[in-house]
This record gives C-alpha cells, structure tokens and sequence, in this order.
C-alpha cells in the first residue's frame, strides 16, 4: 500500500502543482467567478417563474396577470444570455492581473476583440410572411453558452497581445504632472490598437471562408466535440477519480480538475437551461448540476454518508466528537474538518471508499437518468451549498431528491466497513492512553530522591 501511495504522490503532486501555477488555467477559473452570483440570481427568477408545483403558474396569475412569467424571465436573460460577455471581462481582467498588464485596459480590450470577432447580423421573419432576412443587431445566440469558447481564447490572446506591445515599450508616455488616469489610457492607445487591427484582419479572413465567421468554425471544429467528449460517463469517472486522488494529497482537486472541466460543464448546463425555458427536450445528462447534486454530498467523497456512519455506529471520543462537530457544515457541502481533521489526507483506510462512493453516485446517476427514471437537470444555478434533497427538487423534480435519498443511504452502508476498522484502531489508542495515564498516577518508591 506504501508503495502504491508513494508512486500515486509522484504522478499526481507535480501534476498539480503544475495546473495550479498554470496562469492561463487560473485567468479562467477565477473569470468564471464573476458571473457564478449573477447566474445564481437569475437561476432564482427563472425557479420563481417555473417553480416544479402544479397549479403555480395560475396562482400567481390572478394576482400579477397571466404574462408574470414572462416578466420573470427578463433576469434570466440578462445574465444567460450573455454569460460569454461577463466570462470574456472576467478573465480579461483576471489573465492581466496574472501577467503583471492593466486589468481595466485589458479586460474593455478583449471585449472590443470578442465583438470585432462576432457578425453583427441575426435573422428576422417578419410577422405574417415565411421570408427569413438579416438585419442588423447582437446576436444573443453567440453572447451566450455558444460564443463561449471564441470568448475565451479572445480573452486569453487578446490580453496576451496588448500585454506584449506594452512591454515591448510601445506606448505613449506623457509627461510628468499628468493625472494617473489620463496616462493610463494614452499608454493603452497604441497596443489596444494593434489588438484591434489583429483581430479585425483575423476576422477578415474568416469572412473569405465557407463559414462566414470565427464562432462558426469554433463551434463546429473545436466546441461541439469537447462538448461531446465532456457530456459522457467516461470523462465523468475519470475526472472525479483525479478530484479525489488530489484530494487525499490535501490538494484542492476541486479547483485542479475543475480549471479544465468546469468550462465544458457550464457550457452544458447553460444548452439545458435554453431547453428547460423554451420547454424542448432537455439534450446533456452531464451537466454542473449533475456533478454538484447527484455525485457527491456534503463534499468531496461524498462524506455526508461517512458522517452519519460515523455518528450511528462508531465508538471512540474522537470521531463521534468530530462527527457531531462537523454535520451541520457538512449538510451544507463544507467538509474541511473531515478532510483534514479525521483525517482522510493520506490516510489508506478511507481512500477506497472516498473515490469508490462519488463514483458510483456517478454511474447509477447516469443510468437513472439515461433510463428516464429520473429527469435530467434543467441548467438552473445553485448555490454549491444547497443541502441535499431541495437541490435534487429544485434541479430534476421530486425523483432526483428520491435519488438523492437513496444514494446517500448506499454511500453509508459502503463507508461502515472501513470507519469501523479506522473506529477500532482510535479506541485501541484510547484505551492505551488512559492506561498510561492511570500508569502515570501511580506511586513507586522508585520516583523519590534521597
């Protein structure tokens, strides 16, 4: 098992040592965290506006009129459907900061950028007739889930570019006595410059092709198969096997494998929020929701399960101690005092179950929700911290909070078998302190001094 352990640390520290310095892994994770609480808040209009209740819809109408819903939906659109806007500001201004350039100044270039990058051109049918025209305007279609991965190589680039023109000393400087702000932004004139005339020959060149545009080819050649490869049950196990093993290291696996697979899965909970709205077939079982709500509870390992083991069957002061200490943050998805209070952290007798429980929620997920048993998430944003069986309600209706039930109590039948060996081993200790102790209390005729 040393061995195993010692060959795993070698794989996996340097790994994460690596994607936890990357700049480029951190400029978007830390981008996406801008708009995390604004998508919360219009998930809570749009829940409000579609509240799983029959009859809800009609109660509210005799008090607010029949269009209330309609009005409800307006927050929504003002933040799902330009997600791709906030995520191109958000790692902009968090990639600038990394390389040392103006955040402000970067995070307004790479907009500009994204915008030169996208046809101002949508579709319009004009009531009463079957002609299609384009006129001109934004397309929304773009500035939400779908532009997403146009909008974050243009933020990344972009930045990188107007970065390397400022270091390169090709700016304005005014002279001494000049506000802050005002030779801030001569300085940015010339490389925002050059980042414009880059991106505006880019898309020049795109417009030559059979796709028209950038987002075309992007969505088609890179987003769709990432899509497809990330909305699998394979992709799934694989990346919440690395969560954990991350984990057991005392490395935050959450932040190392959601840096490359938190992206896939807004972009997927963001298509089934589209459905969900415009009441079509909900298309992706592998979504955010899916992973926060149905693969683990109460934290990473699922260890809301190895919290009630541990409170039901064990014995030693320290773990019930610990148990009773910790389930009230645990309810709500914080397990810190589990991870490293227990502790889980390189402790062999709770790895198997700590990846072996989140891994079979996984599996027996997919297949409830494949099989129609239970209804795929809607993409509506929730807190992390939502406690079990609302999240389930809230995200696939009452069978995913029945779901949620039932695997919980399978996670607790398989963490017995293990938290009562690591229980054993805590009284045994236990019980030889006090030994000591009492050993300790003793008088002997050995202890005194002449």
């Amino acid at each position: 098992m040393d061995k195993i352990m010692s060959k795993l640390e070698k794989v996996l520290m340097p790994m994460a040592e690596k994607i936890g310095q990357n700049k480029l892994l951190i400029a978007i994770r830390d981008g996406f965290l801008v708009s995390s609480p604004l998508l919360i808040v219009g998930s809570i209009f749009l829940l409000i506006a579609n509240f799983p209740i029959p009859g809800w819809d009609e109660f509210w109408a005799q008090f607010f009129g029949a269009d209330w819903a309609a009005k409800m939906t307006h927050p929504v659109n003002a933040t799902f459907e330009v997600m791709t806007l906030l995520a191109v500001l958000g790692i902009g201004y968090s990639y600038a900061k990394q390389i040392g350039a103006d955040p402000i100044a970067s995070a307004a270039v790479a907009l500009v950028a994204f915008f030169i990058l996208t046809p101002f051109k949508i579709p319009f049918t004009p009531e009463g007739t079957k002609t299609a025209y384009e006129v001109t305007g934004i397309p929304l279609g773009w500035m939400g889930s779908k532009g997403m991965f146009v909008g974050m190589i243009t933020a990344i680039t972009s930045v990188k570019l107007f970065a390397a023109i400022t270091n390169k000393g090709w700016v304005i400087k005014m002279p001494d006595g000049v506000p802050p702000t005002v030779s801030k932004s001569f300085a940015a004139l010339i490389p925002s410059a050059v980042v414009m005339v880059t991106y505006f020959i880019i898309n020049s060149l795109v417009e030559l092709t059979p796709y028209g545009n950038i987002h075309e080819f992007v969505y088609l050649f890179l987003q769709m198969p990432l899509l497809a490869l990330g909305n699998s049950l394979g992709a799934m196990t694989i990346a919440y096997i690395f969560l954990h093993l991350f984990w057991f290291f005392g490395i935050n696996g959450s932040s190392v494998v959601g840096a490359v697979y938190n992206p896939i899965l807004k972009i997927l909970s963001a298509e089934n929020l589209e459905a969900f709205k415009s009441c079509l077939e909900i298309p992706n079982i592998i979504t955010g929701q899916f992973q926060d709500m149905f693969a683990t509870f109460g934290g990473a390992g699922s260890t809301l399960s190895l919290l009630i083991a541990m409170v039901l069957i064990c014995k030693s002061k320290r773990i019930k101690s610990l148990g009773k200490l910790s389930m009230l943050p645990g309810i709500f998805g914080i397990n810190e005092p589990m991870i490293f209070g227990l502790p889980i952290m390189l402790n062999p007798i709770l790895l198997i179950p700590f990846v072996l429980v989140p891994t079979v929620n996984i599996i027996i997920t997919y297949f409830c929700m494949s099989a129609g048993l239970v209804p795929l998430t809607n993409g509506v944003q929730l807190p992390w911290t939502t406690p079990i069986i609302f999240s389930g309600f809230l995200t696939t209706g009452w069978q995913g909070a029945v779901l949620q039930v039932i695997l919980l109590v399978i996670g607790v039948f398989m963490y017995i078998p293990f938290i009562k060996m690591l229980d054993n081993q805590y009284l045994r200790e236990e019980e030889q302190q006090q030994t000591e102790s009492i050993d300790d209390d003793d008088i002997s005729f050995d202890d005194l001094v002449l």
